[in-house]
């Protein structure tokens, strides 16, 4: 590639190779386009969403070297959102505030941040 990784889009791409795209036959039914998250820089990396009894818990981390503020935005019906640890448990004063935009979120690089974002039932 030309240029930085960054630019070139390598992760991206590594993602694409070591995890291809599974179609699936399905019915003719046309069914609007649906994502459950989307974040705002592509320098962050959205690595899983492990689902949990009324709640979801979403790893990311910033992938450039970068210090940066990313958007997580969801579908989800969202009521909590708090960091948690490594091994998913909330952090002190690690409750996020949900904005229009959706979650607000700080990175140093390389940083990972675990987020559990309690489901409206």
């Amino acid at each position: 590639f030309a240029g930085s990784f960054q630019d070139a889009g390598v992760i991206q791409c590594a993602y694409n190779l070591n995890f291809p795209l599974h179609a699936v036959p399905a019915s003719s039914a046309q069914c609007p386009p649906w994502s459950a998250f989307s974040v705002s820089n592509p320098a962050v990396v959205l690595e899983t969403a492990e689902d949990r009894p009324e709640a979801v818990v979403v790893r990311l981390y910033e992938a450039h070297g970068s210090t940066l503020v990313a958007w997580l935005q969801t579908s989800l019906p969202v009521q909590e959102a708090m960091l948690c640890d490594l091994l998913e448990r909330p952090v002190a004063q690690g409750r996020l505030p949900l904005e229009q935009q959706g979650l607000r979120l700080s990175f140093t690089p390389f940083r990972v941040l675990s987020i559990l974002l309690v489901l409206r039932q």
